[in-house]
């Protein structure tokens, strides 16, 4: 039986977009920070994708690529207000839901690379302060090398305005967050050696990495162990993990660590059996040497997507060990 015409459009329009889908996810989560907020805005591009090429052949698109950007991007700024309404209500300290690197098979390694362009979950935090306008534009141009040429197109903005939006995004991003980045192995190393301590309640070993301003973000959302607000200080941070430490050991509750990639650096992912019970993402200092900042994510709505994995990985990550 042949293949209708409307068929065969609707059938080429969702090749279409699987084909960018993975570029659409970086690119939207960065400006969202939220995995079931860039699920959601990627149905929404999908059904306005498919509806368009409904009305128009797929010839009629000279760069379809650039055409779905343009409607994910906006779709992503849509969203925003949503995002904002529920975060006014939000108990506790907000944290980007945490995206952690899959493995991929080889015939999809090149997508899988273009979704772990997603920047660390410390810089996630401060790109919470900037408008969602200057969010998009400093994700767009500093993460994925747009032009300020393209984004114009894409934000329906003149290229003179999306300069002074990338202007003002880049001076408040590295005024809270100058650019460096340890080695991946000094990040490892000392990410284990604060998982350690924290879990193991060493004081001594605590003072030592933790930074003398380190802050403390537990994000629990009201619905697991959280802090109602950030823990600034060593003293205080390395009382909580003792604190917790004690608690936990008290219950002879056992937590299975196993060290992953979350945002693209190496974190702890702590698991309750088989569920998912705390991603742990460590900040450091510019030597690599302390722990400045630590951000938790005990929200089990922001874990529902975390899976258990105890095959090692070609990056070294360890089969896990009983704390």
């Amino acid at each position: 039986m042949s293949e209708s015409p409307a068929t065969g459009t609707a059938d080429g329009a969702t090749q279409v977009f699987v084909d960018h889908r993975e570029l659409l996810f970086a690119i939207v989560y960065n400006i969202l920070g939220s995995v079931a907020d860039t699920d959601d805005v990627l149905q929404e591009t999908w059904l306005s994708w498919t509806g368009r090429a409904r009305r128009t052949p797929l010839e009629g698109f000279t760069n379809p690529r650039a055409y779905l950007v343009r409607i994910a991007v906006n779709h992503a700024l849509a969203r925003r207000a949503a995002i904002t309404r529920r975060r006014e209500t939000y108990v506790g300290p907000w944290l980007p839901e945490p995206l952690l690197d899959e493995p991929a098979p080889e015939d999809s390694a090149d997508d899988r690379a273009l979704r772990s362009e997603s920047v660390s979950l410390a810089m996630l935090v401060v790109l919470e302060s900037l408008t969602p306008l200057e969010r998009a534009v400093f994700v767009l141009n500093e993460v994925f090398g747009y032009a300020h040429t393209e984004i114009a197109e894409v934000i329906d903005r003149s290229p003179a305005a999306v300069r002074q939006l990338a202007h003002r995004a880049r001076e408040h991003v590295h005024a809270r967050r100058p650019r460096y980045q340890a080695h991946p192995r000094v990040r490892r190393q000392a990410t284990e050696r604060f998982v350690e301590a924290a879990l193991g309640g060493d004081i001594v070993a605590l003072m030592e990495i933790l930074a003398p301003d380190v802050t403390v973000w537990t994000d629990g959302g009201g619905k697991a162990s959280g802090g109602l607000r950030p823990v600034h200080g060593r003293d205080k941070a390395a009382r909580l993990f003792a604190g917790y430490a004690t608690r936990r050991a008290g219950r002879g509750t056992g937590i299975d660590i196993r060290y992953r990639r979350v945002n693209g650096d190496d974190s702890a992912v702590l698991f309750a059996g088989e569920s998912p019970y705390a991603v742990m993402v460590m900040d450091l200092t510019a030597d690599g040497e302390q722990v400045s900042g630590v951000y938790i994510v005990t929200n089990p709505e922001k874990l529902a997507h975390v899976r258990r994995d105890d095959e090692n990985r070609e990056t070294g990550v360890a089969e896990g060990e009983r704390a």
